[in-house]
């Protein structure tokens, strides 16, 4: 009797700008978590959280079309909001992470737009 062996992780189907998402998902996912530990800011670090959560259901090829909506909305509400509670004290860290996030939407949207 043959076994069928069930896979959890789905990267077969994944191209070079699916790569860059989760790249770039990860890139924000670290520097969130970093800046929530070195500034002791807990919402910092559950978004950094999120952001892996995030990468993990995409991989496991988990409603993929949905979570490039989610994304869009998540990675985006919070450039304003970092805007907001962070003016006028801008770090270095902050401006990379929003450049990796304006750049996470921007691939997202596209590939919602074009996959079907």
């Amino acid at each position: 009797m043959a076994q069928t062996q069930q896979r959890y992780v789905d990267t077969e189907s994944l191209v070079n700008l699916h790569w860059a998402a989760i790249a770039l998902a990860l890139v924000t996912g670290v520097l969130h978590v970093y800046a929530g530990v070195v500034e002791g800011r807990v919402p910092l670090t559950l978004a950094g959280l999120g952001f892996f959560g995030a990468v993990a259901l995409f991989l496991a090829n988990y409603r993929r079309r949905l979570l490039y909506v989610v994304g869009v909305v998540y990675t985006g509400i919070q450039v304003p909001l970092w805007y907001v509670v962070n003016s006028p004290e801008f770090t270095t860290v902050g401006y990379v992470d929003k450049v990796v996030q304006v750049v996470l939407v921007v691939v997202l949207a596209y590939l919602y737009l074009t996959e079907k």
